[in-house]
C-alpha cells in the first residue's frame, strides 16, 4: 500500500491527469510570480553600490542558473528509474527535461555574459564555472541527440540513462568550482549555513526569483510530459477517449 504512489508514477493517464491538476493551479501562479519579481528586482531593488545597475541581471542570470543545476539531477534520477524499473514515463521525463535544461543553460551562459562585460571588461573567459557549465550544456544536448540517434528506443533510453547518470559529476564541480579553483566568478552570496553577503532589499526579489524559475521548469516538465503522453499512447483507449473525444 505504501508504494502505491509510486506505481501511479508509471501509468500515463494518471500523470496525465495529474499533471493538468498541477498545471490549473501552478501556472497562473508561476506567472504572476514572475512578473512580480522581475519587476521587484530589475525596477525597485537598489542599485549595487559598486556594479550599479548592471548587476541586476542577477535576477535572471541567478535563478536560470540554479534551476539548471538542479534540474540536471531531475534527468538524471528519471534516467535512473527508466533504467532499473523500466517506466516509460520516465524514460519520457527525461528527455523531456533535457531539452528544458538546455535551454536554461544556454540562458545562463548568455546572461553571464552579458553581465561579464560590464564587470570583468569581457564577455567571455573560459574559467572553471563557464567551462563546466559550457560542459553541462554540452551532456543536456547530448542526451536529447542520443535519443534521437537510435532506432530502437529501448536501446536509446538506456544510452541516455546512463549518459545522464555518468554526467552528475559535473554539477558539485559547477558548484564547488569557485572554492576549488582561481575564478572571476565570485563565491556564493548564498548560503545554507552562515549569513548571506547580500543586502535583504536585493535579496528577497532574487529569491522570489528563483522560486519562480522553479516553478516555471514545472510548468514546462508537466507541459512537455502532457504533450509526449499523448504522442506516444495516441493509439491507446484512454487517449482517443479522454483526450481527442472519440468514441
Amino acid at each position: 500500500m505504501a508504494w502505491t504512489w509510486f506505481h501511479r508514477l508509471g501509468s500515463p493517464p494518471w500523470i496525465y491527469h495529474f499533471a493538468g491538476r498541477v498545471l490549473r493551479y501552478l501556472l497562473p501562479l508561476t506567472l504572476l510570480m514572475l512578473c512580480v519579481g522581475a519587476v521587484w528586482g530589475l525596477a525597485f531593488a537598489p542599485p549595487d553600490f559598486r556594479q550599479g545597475n548592471s548587476y541586476r541581471i542577477i535576477y535572471i542570470h541567478v535563478p536560470v542558473s540554479v534551476v539548471a543545476l538542479a534540474g540536471y539531477y531531475v534527468m538524471a534520477i528519471a534516467g535512473a528509474v527508466s533504467l532499473i524499473w523500466r517506466m516509460k514515463v520516465a524514460d519520457l521525463m527525461m528527455r523531456v527535461a533535457a531539452p528544458i535544461g538546455a535551454g536554461l543553460t544556454l540562458l545562463a551562459l548568455v546572461t553571464g555574459a552579458v553581465w561579464g562585460k560590464p564587470t570583468w571588461g569581457t564577455w567571455w573567459v573560459w574559467d572553471a564555472r563557464i567551462t563546466s557549465m559550457v560542459i553541462l550544456l554540452f551532456l543536456y544536448i547530448g542526451v536529447y541527440a542520443l535519443y534521437e540517434a537510435y532506432d530502437n528506443k529501448t536501446l536509446a533510453a538506456k544510452a541516455c540513462a546512463i549518459l545522464s547518470l555518468v554526467g552528475t559529476v559535473n554539477i558539485p564541480i559547477i558548484y564547488k568550482s569557485v572554492d576549488w579553483w582561481y575564478s572571476l566568478h565570485q563565491p556564493a552570496s548564498i548560503k545554507f549555513t552562515g549569513g548571506t553577503t547580500i543586502d535583504p532589499s536585493m535579496l528577497y526579489p532574487l529569491l522570489l526569483m528563483i522560486s519562480a524559475v522553479y516553478a516555471l521548469y514545472v510548468c514546462l516538465l508537466l507541459l512537455g510530459l502532457r504533450a509526449g503522453l499523448i504522442d506516444s499512447e495516441s493509439t491507446t483507449n484512454w487517449v482517443k477517449r479522454e483526450v481527442l473525444g472519440e468514441h
